[in-house]
């Protein structure tokens, strides 16, 4: 049979379809054992298996001596789980599956079939170790609203199992040790709860399970934490740098909170996106080491006291960036004079230090060259490798004292003429020809201080 019968059988036969369980076999060890009598064996796909139950699938019985099949099963629970012991039997040659429902989720199981006839048995199949699929998920998402009075506001994202049925919420304080079932949410849709009566300057934590129709329940999610007023006054006084080469300087008014217990830097992308933690610190001071150029991020400092309270940060969002590249030259003159080239260009940025060109050249449709000439500090350049019926494109970049690299220019071509007459006259010595290399565009990658020694970056 196909693979389709077996998930069928699993979903739609556990209630309708079960084997004498519980009932000791006819035969013993003492039965002969007839090898002319057929073994069981899978199918290609004989084996299924869920949190709660595990489905096997064997090829059809044509002998009519056949009169059950015995099942045999080893499990960790077993009083000798290295002995196959008799399990339940299928009392008709005739069916060819067996569910067995009595499983316990994430465990490994050992199965092995035999088959019975009037007076004899047959030889056990092989065994099949099968490892039952592990406790459902919780929710992959959930979030917890802080700094409300007396409150703490607990969202997730609704579990995408359909099974689903409720939530179940769990709660539980820094002095306690067991968690607390404090609500059961209805409706898989539902994401949302609002704990009421809390105590003010308190930490309480919270999870959630989900709950299927048929009663499994999840694993625990996430665990989120509240902090209830009041809490350690916001830092001020946050200054970026936005001028500073690969790196954004952060610095802020130092706290005068008596129990201070450290700093936490968090960064985003946008002003109202999802803040990141990246440091923990004991200084007010933090250089965030970022290698792209013109880079912007938006940075939240807050303070933590001693009790892991955190004072808020969410309206002290501030921008800082690294220094952008220089601006681009910008070219005003690429023209064929006589038997040679002249560029000349504006110097835009006054950061600009030196130069490089990259040259195209084109013969052709196939025939193509790029050539490149750097540490070009004046603004102009003449260029004497030129020959006849030729497309040049020039564009050039500019290069800061710290080696940042600007965009390119505006391109520009200069198309020669057909005729050789224009190089008739000898050229001068070129300007030495090297193998261009593209300027390579700098990806982020974000870099920033180690946390002090005695800070865990992954203690929340």
């Amino acid at each position: 049979m196909k693979l389709l019968s077996l998930s069928t059988l699993l979903t739609a036969s556990l209630l309708t379809f079960n084997a004498c369980s519980g009932v000791k076999p006819n035969v013993d060890e003492k039965t002969a054992v007839d090898d002319t009598l057929p073994v069981i064996t899978l199918t290609q796909n004989g084996i299924m298996s869920d949190m709660t139950s595990i489905a096997f699938e064997w090829n059809s019985i044509k002998d009519p001596r056949v009169k059950e099949i015995y099942v045999y099963r080893t499990s960790p629970k077993s009083e000798n789980n290295k002995e196959m012991q008799y399990y339940e039997s299928v009392n008709s040659r005739f069916k060819t599956h067996y569910v067995d429902d009595d499983v316990s989720p994430d465990t490994i199981y050992s199965y092995s079939f035999r088959v019975l006839a009037e007076d004899t048995q047959g030889r056990l199949s092989q065994v099949y170790k099968v490892n039952t699929k592990p406790v459902l998920q919780s929710v992959a998402w959930i979030h917890s609203i802080t700094g409300l009075p007396r409150s703490a506001k607990i969202i997730w994202r609704p579990h995408s199992n359909q099974r689903v049925q409720k939530y179940i919420v769990e709660r539980k304080t820094l002095e306690e040790t067991e968690w607390e079932t404090i609500e059961t949410i209805n409706d898989r849709l539902n994401a949302e709860f609002l704990d009421t009566e809390l105590k003010d300057n308190y930490v309480y934590m919270y999870r959630l399970r989900a709950k299927t129709y048929d009663g499994i329940i999840s694993t625990p999610s996430q665990i989120v934490k509240v902090i209830t007023k009041p809490l350690p006054k916001t830092v001020t006084n946050i200054r970026v740098s936005t001028n500073l080469p690969k790196q954004i300087k952060i610095d802020w008014e130092a706290t005068t909170q008596k129990d201070f217990s450290r700093y936490y830097v968090y960064r985003s992308t946008s002003i109202d996106g999802n803040y990141e933690l990246i440091a923990k610190l004991h200084n007010n001071t933090f250089i965030d080491k970022i290698d792209e150029d013109g880079a912007r991020y938006f940075y939240r400092v807050s303070v933590v006291d001693k009790d892991g309270l955190e004072s808020e940060n969410e309206k002290n969002s501030i921008m800082g960036m690294t220094l952008a590249k220089p601006a681009a030259p910008a070219i005003f003159k690429a023209e064929l004079v006589g038997s040679y080239i002249e560029l000349n260009w504006s110097k835009v940025d006054p950061r600009s230090k030196s130069y490089i060109i990259v040259k195209e050249t084109q013969k052709g449709w196939l025939d193509t060259k790029r050539d490149e000439f750097r540490d070009i500090a004046a603004t102009h350049y003449r260029d004497n490798v030129v020959d006849a019926d030729t497309t040049y494109t020039y564009r050039i970049y500019s290069l800061d004292e710290n080696k940042i690299l600007s965009e390119s220019s505006e391109p520009v071509v200069v198309v020669t003429p057909e005729s050789t007459e224009f190089i008739e006259a000898p050229k001068a010595s070129a300007v030495e020809e090297q193998t261009v290399k593209k300027p390579v565009e700098v990806k982020t990658q974000e870099k920033v201080i180690a946390p002090a020694e005695d800070l865990d970056i992954n203690e929340l």
